[in-house]
């Protein structure tokens, strides 16, 4: 077991050491000029007005280099953002993943009664999504997010239409109440 654990640090410790080296050869200026192909969902500078879909300002760059390879490979299954994913190299998504997460931060609000109840409930978010929502490696940043994209999120993890071992166990008990509540708080934040 020893043995195992230590075979899979050393290669966890390569992958992580490959992204911080393709990372650092990003080039942020070329991410911008790819995000025009972004802005008509995810809004001007990532910050988008539609709670259909995410603000990709500030997020983490593994996240973001992960999430658009799943949907480029189908494991992540949206057929519009399949279509965009497919035509992006690796260096296409290495660019706007650094390009998006250089942005700063921003909070798309919620209804501030529903938020004062989310608040007391997102100490089981914040384990895995950071201290204060703002994202974790590969953990998507929350804090900011729009409320209708996170609670439709939600619902999708508990439903099994978006699948991650971990989200499902977290939601598997939560109403749907508790989710509107979580949504507004980590949407105020910022």
């Amino acid at each position: 077991m020893f043995k195992l654990k230590k075979i899979v640090s050393v290669f966890l410790l390569m992958g992580c050491t490959g992204a911080a080296l393709s990372v650092s050869a990003a080039d942020k200026v070329a991410g911008e000029q790819l995000s025009a192909n972004c802005v008509g969902c995810h809004g001007q500078k990532g910050q988008s007005s539609n709670g259909q879909w995410p603000n990709l300002a500030a997020q983490p760059v593994l996240y973001l280099v992960n999430q658009l390879n799943a949907f480029k490979s189908g494991q992540r299954n949206n057929p519009v953002m399949q279509a965009m994913a497919s035509n992006l190299t690796d260096e296409n998504i290495t660019n706007l993943a650094v390009y998006y997460s250089g942005l700063p931060a921003v909070s798309s609000g919620g209804d501030q009664t529903l938020a004062k109840l989310g608040k007391d409930k997102s100490a089981m978010c914040l384990g895995c999504h950071g201290g204060a929502g703002e994202g974790n490696g590969q953990f998507p940043r929350l804090a900011g997010q729009q409320p209708d994209y996170l609670l439709s999120q939600l619902i999708s993890f508990k439903l099994g239409a978006r699948k991650s071992g971990p989200m499902q166990m977290m939601v598997k008990n939560i109403s749907e109440e508790d989710m509107k509540s979580l949504a507004a708080y980590l949407g105020s934040i910022k």
